[in-house]
């Protein structure tokens, strides 16, 4: 787990909402002294190093990220970066932030609410499997950058139509963002397992699973309401072409079915507020 916030506060925040300029090489600026040179303007800039970090994030994982891999893929030393950005620390607040500006804001208002949160769950899962790297970073200490901002005023607006009153929609935005999160660990863990470990889920599940017959043959009387679960709610073979692993399907399934009952529990509350 990583957490954000750890670079200096004023430059991360400055930086974060560009009230900053990052000064040019030899130039004047924060943290600069003597005249300016003259001559081409300086090939990157703080949007250019953010885009090459988000993209080696992406490609290798966090523990991929250093300041070195990403002026690497910039073709530049590491050191040409930290005129822009002071360090790694201010780097990842800023690549979190501006992945989140993938995120959907637009969700037509004539839409009733419950459409509405279906559709941006879905959107805000589908974002954190284009960057699983999202997922370390940790909830406790937001960036409190823009877009991180306003991806939560999309989620208070939608909730807003609920008509229920602020407290309780606080608490309904940490649910719905947790669920949302760990739904999108699932998934992204079940597509790394394979390539880490070397085995899929259906062959991990049939090793172990043969093995428990013979080391607890009294498996079944000591854990009978897992048997029954499991007898009774056996899932369908997948389709012969699905590519989808075993685990990720699961995971699908569970996150439509908690979905659908957080948003029952939503309405049910809606109802007894009288909300319109």
């Amino acid at each position: 787990m990583v957490y954000a916030g750890q670079g200096d506060a004023r430059r991360s925040i400055a930086l974060l909402w560009r009230t900053e300029s990052a000064p040019a090489p030899g130039g004047t600026g924060p943290g600069k002294t003597g005249p300016a040179r003259s001559g081409p303007k300086p090939g990157l800039t703080v949007d250019a190093i953010v885009s090459a970090a988000v993209a080696v994030a992406d490609a290798d994982g966090m523990a991929a990220l250093s300041m070195r891999a990403v002026g690497e893929r910039l073709g530049r030393t590491a050191m040409a970066l930290y005129t822009y950005v002071p360090g790694r620390s201010e780097l990842l607040d800023l690549m979190y932030d501006a992945v989140h500006a993938e995120l959907p804001s637009d969700y037509p208002d004539t839409e009733n609410w419950r459409a509405s949160l279906t559709r941006w769950a879905e959107d805000t899962l589908a974002f954190h499997l284009r960057h699983p790297w999202v997922l370390q970073v940790s909830q406790a200490r937001p960036v409190l950058g823009p877009h991180e901002y306003t991806a939560l005023n999309t989620l208070v607006r939608l909730l807003y139509g609920t008509g229920l009153d602020a407290h309780l929609l606080r608490r309904l935005i940490g649910t719905l963002f947790h669920f949302v999160r760990g739904s999108a660990q699932t998934v992204a863990e079940s597509r790394q397992a394979a390539a880490v470990t070397g085995q899929s889920d259906e062959e991990w599940w049939f090793a172990r699973s043969a093995l428990l017959g013979e080391v607890a043959p009294d498996f079944a009387d000591r854990f009978p309401d897992v048997g029954r679960l499991e007898s009774e709610s056996a899932p369908e073979p997948p389709p012969a072409d699905d590519t989808v692993s075993y685990l990720e399907r699961q995971a699908r399934e569970t996150f439509t079915t908690g979905l659908g009952v957080l948003l029952d529990g939503i309405e049910a509350a809606v109802r007894r507020a009288g909300a319109p």
